[in-house]
Parts: structure tokens; sequence; C-alpha cells
């Protein structure tokens, strides 16, 4: 049975044919412990009675940011939960919240919550399926919302497919599974490697690659939230962790990330290598800004350190090791073959020929490969949403034993 003992949730309802839904919503949250303050917008009051929710939750339903009483403190409510869920969110309201618009009380809130926050889409199937919802959905995503994904069934128009709103029950048992998660790696130590490296040919140019962090930052947020203690080793980025507990230590070769990952490696329990470390360097680097004096320039490049194999060859007992390969030909092939030579637990595989996969992009679609040959694929999702898929393997690999 669900367990949300003491916590405090925002319910937003937004004008959906699925607003009836909130009833049993609310009637569940609070059984199962949870304190619940309803926003609806107006749209939502046409679907169910404020006066219904009010009722439930036994609080004042806000429909409006403010009204001829008072002016109704959204920075305050979003403040004051422990979370905050959209249900039922409509293509409307959606598109306003990954715009930032605010022009209602849910989306004001939302705006200002500091809280996780979980959406729950309800439309038709045509609306679920069009490329501006479903960029919507992503964008929300990439800033680190939960998806509630939709339901498979018969719709108000008739129709038959995707786009039903979650039943109730099942988004009870999203968030106390979120809730059971917050500490699920407590205690451990978790070193990440992210971003690229860059080695500097003269004080102005460097061999580099595209690589944002992006990834690596996503992971070391999701496992701070699971009560982790992480190092994030971040080369070249603008980025950075949002997750106060993420202690960043920024380099910016291949040498100065090999020499962070080896002090850090000492006392982790999970290493996550998702930095893209450059191959090679130049042999010598210029002092001063090389001068275009031909039409051809030779340069000498050595190899940087292999990072992965140094760490493999020193993995202890009990300590897991998780590689990345992003590969453009004979993927699983060349991901398996990386997974046994660095002596990698599990390896994350990304290509190059999946749309909305590699740098730079807030999306990911991974392919996850273990040493007992287990393969397991996954849809196209935001690298937030990535990053807790590969944590659930992480610990589902460490429920079965030390490697």
């Amino acid at each position: 049975m669900a367990n949300l003992t003491g916590k405090k949730i925002l319910l937003g309802v937004t004008g959906s044919i699925a607003a009836y839904k909130a009833a049993f919503l609310v009637r569940l949250l609070i059984k199962a412990g949870a304190e619940v303050q309803v926003l609806m917008t107006k749209a939502g009051g046409s679907f169910i009675s404020p006066l219904t929710l009010s009722t439930l939750s036994k609080r004042p339903v806000h429909t409006d940011i403010s009204s001829e009483e008072s002016w109704n403190n959204h920075v305050e409510m979003g403040l004051w939960a422990d979370a905050m869920v959209i249900a039922p969110l409509t293509a409307s309201s959606l598109a306003k919240m990954a715009c930032g618009i605010s022009d209602n009380v849910i989306a004001a809130t939302y705006l200002s919550a500091r809280c996780p926050v979980f959406f729950a889409p309800a439309m038709d199937l045509d609306m679920w399926q069009h490329p501006a919802t479903q960029e919507n959905v992503r964008r929300l995503q990439s800033y680190g919302n939960h998806l509630i994904p939709v339901g498979h069934g018969e719709l108000a128009s008739g129709l038959v497919g995707e786009g039903r709103m979650a039943e109730p029950e099942e988004i009870v048992a999203m968030l106390s599974r979120f809730w059971e998660k917050e500490q699920s790696l407590a205690g451990k130590k978790v070193m990440i490697t992210a971003g690229p490296t860059y080695e500097p040919i003269d004080p102005v140019r460097f061999i580099g690659n595209r690589s944002s962090g992006k990834m690596g930052i996503a992971l070391a947020d999701a496992a701070a939230r699971r009560g982790a203690e992480v190092s994030l080793i971040l080369g070249p980025s603008r980025l950075s962790p949002q997750e106060k507990r993420v202690q960043s230590i920024p380099v910016q070769t291949a040498d100065e990330m090999y020499q962070a990952a080896r002090k850090a490696f000492q006392d982790a329990d999970i290493v996550i290598l998702s930095a893209a470390v450059a191959d090679y360097r130049p042999r010598e680097t210029a002092t001063q800004k090389i001068k275009k004096t031909g039409d051809t320039l030779q340069m000498e490049l050595v190899k940087t350190p292999d990072i992965a194999a140094a760490l493999g060859r020193e993995k202890r007992t009990g300590q897991l090791l998780v590689g990345f390969a992003l590969e453009t030909e004979n993927e699983l092939a060349n991901a398996q073959s990386k997974l046994e030579k660095k002596n990698f637990d599990l390896i994350v595989l990304n290509s190059l020929q999946d749309a909305g996969a590699g740098f730079n992009y807030d999306t990911n679609k991974i392919t996850i490969l273990g040493k007992d040959n287990k393969i397991r694929k996954f849809e196209l999702k935001s690298k937030q949403a990535v990053a807790e898929d590969i944590l659930d393997e992480v610990e589902a690999l460490r429920g079965g034993g030390d490697s």
C-alpha cells in the first residue's frame, strides 16, 4: 500500500473531461497520509466543482491568483509543497508550462515551485501524438519534471488509443515509488565523469568534441536526489548541477580528468564514466598563438590516458563500474567489446544513428548491456528520465550482489 505520510501535495486540475478523476485522486492521496491543496484553472471548474474538491481535501480550492477576498500566494504554495502534481494536464496548459506562460494559478505556482513536479497529460489521440505536444512534453521533462505516462483506451472522442490520463491509483503508486528512491543510495559514494576534455594546441586553440555534459550532470543530480554523496568530475561546460549535494570538480584536459578520477575512485562505491574524453592530444603545446604561415600545418598527436581502462584494472570487489559507448556503426558489437576490455559491469550505448540522441540534445536513446549478456533497450526520453533508468539498472545490479 502506498505510504505518503506527512507529504504535502499540490494538485493542479486543468480543463479536461478527465478532471472527474481528481476527486478519486484527492481521496487516495489523503488515504495514503498526504495533505492536499487543490489548484484549478477556470476551465477545470467547468468539469468538476471546486466545492467537491474542497470538501474532499478539507481546504479551499484556489482557482485564480487573486480574488476579491485575498491574494493567493503562489510563491508560498510552491514552497509549501513536497510535490506538485498536475492531473489532468491539457495540451493548452502543457504548452503554457513548457513556454513559461504564467496566466493562471497553476502555471504561476509551477514556475515558483522548488519541489518535484509530476504531470499527467490528458487529451485526444491526435492531439497527444502531434509533434508540438510531444516537443512540449520533452521540454517539460528536460526541466527535470516527471511525466506520468498516458494510458491506452477509449477516449472522449470515441477514438481508441493513447491519451487517457493515468488512473489515480497509478499516480499515487508513482509518487510512493519516487519517495522510496529518495534514500535508496544513502551512504553510497558515487563518482561521475561528464562533459568533454579540451587538449590545448596553443593558448587559444584546442582539440575537443561537442559534448555538453548534460547526461553526466543529469546523472549526478539524480544520484544526489537518491541520497548519494556525489563527486562530479566535469570537463569544460556551460552547465552545472542543480543539486547542492553534488560536489563539482572542474577539469579541462584528459590528464586533469584522469588525476581527479583516480583520486575520487578510491572511495567510490559506484563509478559512472559518461565523459567524452579526447583520445589524443598534441605532443607539444605552443606557448604563443600559432600564426597562419602556410597552406598546411603538421601536428603530432599522442594518446591521452585511458581513464576507463585504468579504473577497470583497479576496480575492487563490491565496486560497480559503468561506462558509456557512443557508436556510429556495429553498435552492439563495439559496446560489448568495450564492456569486456574495460572491465565494466554495465555499459550504456548511444548511437548517433538515432534521431534526438548524442551530443547537445536534451533527449537520449540508450541501450544498456551487462556482463550477463542482458540487453535492455529504452525509448527516446529526456536525459533526466534516462538518468533515472540508468540508476535503476545500477541499483538492480547492486541488489543482485556485489560485482
